[in-house]
């Protein structure tokens, strides 16, 4: 994919944007106890709090010990400077997605803006958007927001746009497959089918990675996300809808 840059606007001329599909937005709620989303008259649980609520017990640890090691006050001021500098990035992203382009002079915007035009310049073989930020659920059961939907590859993709403070191996990121595929049901499901899974990572330092799940894995994190989603309801106060 090219990018042509004027004055810190993207100009893009290499895909097609495709509104194949009649895509829902569902709002959203934070709470103390996580997100739901509203889903019709329900307030249906999202993918990232069933993988929290749901997530074992050695990485909590980890995390515990992350925390411990860093300090809580050093640990909250990264845990907070990497959300800002995600959700900058992504809408930077989205904007592009949707052939519009993204200003922002700004010293906070700068290194989010670079880190989304370095993830842009590895997406070569993207050809159609059917959507971005789209809204997804399954039987009340789960919902969520998948990044960007469309063909990667002349194949029907869910793109998923991660930043980090350093590049991950492929261990670290098994909830990122479990985002996929809960997705890639709920797609299934509701439009059409999903034949792949695309995770786009970009350090701070500005090094791109990608991880792809062919169908097959996708599949293998579609029967283990069923096991999280009966975990997270049979420990929930939250009752199970009847499907």
């Amino acid at each position: 994919m090219r990018i042509i840059r004027k004055n810190n606007y993207f100009e893009i001329n290499d895909f097609v944007i495709n509104r194949k599909y009649n895509y829902n937005e569902f709002t959203r709620n934070d709470e103390e106890t996580g997100r739901t989303y509203n889903v019709g008259e329900h307030k249906v649980p999202s993918v990232t709090t069933i993988l929290s609520k749901t997530q074992s017990q050695e990485k909590k640890q980890a995390l515990d010990a992350w925390r411990e090691r860093v300090g809580y006050q050093e640990a909250a001021r990264i845990t907070n400077q990497a959300a800002v500098r995600g959700t900058e990035m992504h809408y930077v992203l989205e904007q592009y997605c949707n052939g519009i382009g993204y200003l922002n002079l700004s010293k906070d915007g700068a290194l989010p803006r670079m880190m989304a035009h370095t993830i842009v310049d590895n997406l070569d073989l993207f050809s159609q958007v059917y959507g971005t930020e789209v809204s997804l659920s399954y039987k009340d059961l789960w919902a969520g927001s998948s990044d960007l939907i469309g063909v990667y590859d002349d194949k029907p993709t869910i793109i998923d746009f991660k930043q980090s403070n350093k590049p991950k191996r492929e261990e670290w990121i098994e909830d990122y497959y479990y985002q996929i595929a809960a997705y890639a049901l709920a797609h299934k499901l509701n439009f059409g089918p999903i034949e792949q899974g695309l995770i786009c990572v970009c350090t701070k330092d500005l090094v791109p990675q990608q991880f792809k799940m062919d169908a097959n894995k996708i599949k293998e994190y579609e029967e283990k996300w069923f096991a999280r989603v009966e975990k997270f309801y049979k420990n929930s106060s939250i009752s199970s809808p009847k499907v």
